[in-house]
């Protein structure tokens, strides 16, 4: 942590708030110099679903009738024409009602979604099953890094930002520890801080840090980096104004969403944004069309939305990839919820997407069809996934430092990006 990564720090903040006319000449500087090296390129936003959500009945086969054969008290109805029932998007998959956000995405072809997809391993733990998707390695407990850090290592033709990659969430993720530097930033005014391996939190106070700091180096970076940090975090992220009409909701997830746009906009140089969504894990009570994970799916899609129409035009050079570490059981259990299962389905938004079309293999929902004779079978492995954004996206090739031990082929893409 040195003198120039606290004055990029307030630097980017205060240009997202649209507040540098107030800012110290300092700070307008350094803004100016990293916006100038940084400059315009292609943005992933990875968003992880943690407590594996029921991809059966949030992009529904209504058109399989094992699907109400095993699901008697929470099948969300076939499409009807009603606010109750599944959106229609194909004649045989609909949409779960309160992801009508996702339906304009559909139509204009931004929206695509890959079913059947996930990890190939059989765990039904959380932990090891996020574990595993996150590092790009399932089965394999030893590896050190994440995916999404050893594509920051691999793509080393990239001018590297201060904000090359970043997690809104209070600790790094999985898929983002390595050598690769990131940063995780719960809040733009009160964050921590990671870079490759060490790690500082500054939540306790800028001036405890500067105070308990051993490093000559953080010792002399001067008052006036600090001044520069209290300023920023006097700044109030209410002040943002989102664009195109967009309305974010009131919650810790859409937040998130509406600061990731911030630094976008920003021209920081942001690569690699990442952020997570719990309570997916509905063993009891989790309803149909309404209900606990009804409930959860409005937000989630209305968040998506509203970033997406946040960003307008911007959405040309950035695609948002959802992920769950596994589905849930065909079978509605005793507690009318769902169980650990394995595979599910993703979300994969931008306007490079080729949307309207639900992508993969569709393995069937018969008791023959099923996996283990319980779960909907995998067809498409999320390694394939995550490699066409990588490659098509991003501009990676090098797929053997990205997914170690996985034989990534772009044969196997599904051809959602074009």
């Amino acid at each position: 942590m040195d003198r120039r990564f606290f004055i990029k720090s307030g630097s980017i903040a205060l240009a997202s708030f649209g507040m540098m006319t107030a800012a110290p000449s300092f700070l307008k500087r350094a803004l100016a110099e990293s916006l100038e090296k940084t400059g315009k390129r292609k943005t992933l936003i990875a968003i992880f679903q943690r407590g594996a959500v029921d991809g059966l009945n949030v992009v529904v086969p209504f058109g399989e009738s094992a699907y109400y054969d095993m699901r008697p008290n929470i099948a969300v109805p076939k499409p009807n024409g009603g606010a109750e029932a599944a959106i229609n998007l194909d004649g045989f998959f609909g949409l779960h009602p309160s992801l009508a956000s996702f339906k304009s995405l559909w139509d204009s072809k931004r929206l695509a979604i890959v079913h059947a997809s996930g990890s190939p391993d059989n765990t039904r733990s959380h932990f090891d099953a996020q574990d595993y998707m996150e590092s790009g390695t399932p089965g394999v407990k030893s590896t050190r890094d994440g995916w999404l850090n050893r594509y920051l290592q691999a793509k080393t033709d990239s001018e590297k930002s201060l904000f090359r990659a970043v997690s809104m969430t209070q600790q790094t993720p999985r898929a983002m520890q390595g050598r690769a530097p990131t940063l995780a930033i719960s809040n733009l005014a009160d964050f921590r801080i990671r870079a490759g391996q060490s790690s500082a939190s500054v939540q306790g106070g800028f001036e405890d840090l500067y105070d308990e700091a051993v490093s000559d180096q953080l010792h002399g970076t001067g008052k006036e980096t600090f001044e520069a940090i209290n300023y920023l975090k006097q700044v109030n992220p209410a002040q943002y104004k989102a664009e195109n009409g967009a309305t974010y909701p009131n919650t810790p997830f859409a937040n998130a969403l509406r600061q990731t746009a911030q630094l976008i906009k920003a021209g920081v140089g942001l690569e690699v944004a990442f952020t997570d969504i719990g309570g997916w894990d509905t063993h009891v009570n989790e309803g149909n069309q309404q209900g606990q994970l009804g409930n959860l799916l409005r937000q989630f899609s209305q968040s998506i939305a509203a970033l997406y129409t946040d960003l307008g035009q911007r959405m040309d050079d950035v695609v948002i990839l959802t992920m769950s570490e596994f589905g849930r059981t065909a079978r509605e259990n005793g507690n009318r919820g769902t169980d650990h299962g394995h595979a599910n389905a993703m979300f994969v938004v931008g306007n490079s997407v080729r949307g309207g079309k639900v992508y993969g293999q569709w393995p069937g929902l018969k008791s023959d069809q099923l996996y283990e004779g319980r779960d909907l079978a995998l067809t498409t492995d999320f390694r394939d996934v995550f490699g066409e954004i990588a490659q098509k996206h991003l501009g990676a090739n090098n797929f053997k430092s990205i997914f170690p031990g996985y034989e990534a082929s772009s044969s196997k893409f599904r051809g959602f990006l074009g």
